[in-house]
């Protein structure tokens, strides 16, 4: 069975995350066309970023998040949290 996985991307250095940011967005995008990645983003506060990823277990997760450029250029840390989704229960 598939858990959903939350990589947090702290900055480390902003010269170096603009520097490699189109590495990171095609990467983003492959993982993405793979099928395990559902989401991705910044926070506008600069802080960093949020990846979500669908895999079998948090080695998977590592592992991609690894070959992240990001993280590989030492760009951006990493954080992996293995993450249960609730839906909201909204009403007006």
């Amino acid at each position: 069975m598939k858990k959903q996985y939350v990589v947090l991307l702290p900055m480390l250095d902003a010269e170096l995350s603009a520097k490699y940011r189109p590495d990171h967005l095609a990467y983003l995008e492959k993982k993405y066309e793979e099928g395990v990645l559902k989401a991705y983003g910044r926070f506008v506060d600069g802080w960093g970023g949020m990846l979500v990823y669908e895999a079998e277990n948090e080695e998977q997760v590592k592992a991609w998040a690894e070959e992240d450029p990001y993280v590989v250029q030492k760009a951006r840390g990493c954080e992996i949290h293995e993450w249960a989704i609730a839906k909201a229960n909204l009403q007006a």
